[in-house]
């Protein structure tokens, strides 16, 4: 569905307005950047990504309503699974062998 790539790449056209600025900005070709954007569009109820064709200046690419809200839930959904592991990490590092002083 939706991973860290394909929200960065939303971020970054959200950033700079343009998606062949935000694939530059990524190390991705324009094409895959595309073949990304209208993978997520065609997934959700309403597109994330709308743009318009044109030369330098004249084209340019924005979040949609629906895009701005998808990455917000997907950040939202990032965060609590952070804070959840978080516990869980505490625990595996309590359980962690200490050191030997020869160690280190």
């Amino acid at each position: 569905m939706i991973g860290p790539g394909k929200a960065e790449l939303l971020e970054r056209i959200d950033e700079t307005g343009s998606i062949a600025a935000a694939a530059r900005d990524m190390g991705m070709s324009y094409k895959r950047a595309w073949s990304l954007i209208e993978t997520l569009n065609a997934m959700f109820d309403l597109p994330l990504v709308a743009s318009t064709r044109g030369g330098p200046g004249k084209g340019g690419a924005v979040l949609t309503e629906r895009g701005r809200a998808v990455l917000a839930e997907y950040r939202a959904v990032e965060a609590a699974a952070r804070n959840l592991g978080a516990a869980h990490m505490g625990q595996l590092h309590a359980w962690r062998r200490k050191p030997l002083a020869a160690e280190g």
